[in-house]
């Protein structure tokens, strides 16, 4: 898997303290949930992102790789 763009939307807010724990994702606020969007850049940090959405009790509603 090379290196992509990705859009993740979750149901919930994300923690003040979470905000440094992304990376350089950009968080876009929409009630009741949240879009972010990054660059992935192999699978197992798809992985990892995701766990850590989980982690911060958001509920993943989708993940899938932004148009080129």
């Amino acid at each position: 898997m090379a290196s992509r763009m990705y859009e993740f939307r979750v149901d919930g807010q994300l923690p003040e303290h979470a905000l440094d724990t992304i990376g350089d994702m950009r968080v876009e606020d929409v009630p009741p949930g949240l879009i972010l969007q990054g660059e992935v850049i192999d699978e197992s940090h798809l992985h990892g992102i995701i766990a850590q959405l989980q982690a911060f009790g958001l509920s993943l509603v989708s993940a899938q790789p932004m148009p080129e």
